[in-house]
């Protein structure tokens, strides 16, 4: 261990680390709020626009048709709360500055536990915690890139009946947004989990493989709970990452 101290020196040390991410997160709050009317145009609505990145590269990669069908998408979001308008200015800014202090929350809590590591294990935990910072991003390129992108554009262009008007209202947009982009964003800490529990020797690679087929049935309640919507497509999209992740985590195992 680098150094030793007492309760009370742990108790000041996490205090001011607490302090500093709070502070952090507030100063990104604040600028986001300034720029969210663009970031909001421009990034969270994006998905709900035809030109949308994911949109285009489907449509290149089928030819002129589209796994979506011919139909264009036209999505109107309403609102229907006096309030919501500036309640989602808000919390828009408030997620958007959580995503941005995940870095230095995590360097927050490697300044906290480092001390009390052994030189052997500081290199492991700081691989961990670079692995699991990038993953959690990777995680959120996907679930904004591709999950919600696929889950929205299917659901707010099904038709039960011609005579039914779709509008989404503009906190049913949001939670799912969030819901999908944040949840993803977590669910691909899944090979880090692994490889930890791995590492304590805790699991090894020959039970993950023999526990497949209970881990499925798992991941699907696990994807059924996360899903906003519920449905099977919805479910369907979030499960295949779910489990493509878990197969990496097989691999980052140890053998024996």
């Amino acid at each position: 261990m680098q150094g030793e101290q007492n309760f009370w020196d742990h108790l000041d040390t996490l205090r001011a680390g607490v302090l500093r991410v709070a502070a952090f997160l507030l100063v990104g709050m604040i600028a986001l709020f300034v720029a969210m009317p663009t970031l909001f145009q421009e990034v969270i609505l994006a998905p709900t626009e035809e030109d949308f990145i994911l949109y285009r590269w489907i449509a290149r990669l089928a030819g002129s048709a589209s796994i979506f069908g011919s139909k264009p998408l036209e999505v109107e979001l309403i609102n229907i709360h006096v309030a919501s308008q500036f309640t989602t200015h808000l919390s828009a800014s408030f997620y958007g500055a959580l995503l941005l202090t995940v870095p230095y929350l995590l360097y927050e809590i490697w300044r906290f536990i480092s001390p009390a590591l052994y030189p052997r294990e500081v290199r492991g935990v700081r691989i961990a915690f670079v692995s699991g910072g990038g993953l959690f991003y990777a995680g959120c390129l996907v679930g904004y890139l591709i999950v919600f992108p696929i889950m929205f554009r299917f659901l707010a262009q099904y038709s039960l009946s011609d005579a039914i008007a779709t509008q989404i209202s503009l906190q049913s947009y949001m939670n799912n947004f969030w819901g999908m982009t944040l949840t993803m964003g977590l669910a691909f800490e899944l090979p880090i989990v692994v490889w930890l529990l791995s590492a304590l020797g805790l699991v090894k690679r020959a039970q993950l493989r023999a526990a497949r087929r209970y881990v499925v049935c798992a991941l699907l309640v696990v994807a059924a709970l996360i899903t906003p919507s519920g449905d099977p497509f919805t479910l369907a999209v979030v499960f295949l990452p779910l489990y493509l992740l878990y197969e990496a985590g097989i691999l980052c195992a140890k053998a024996k």
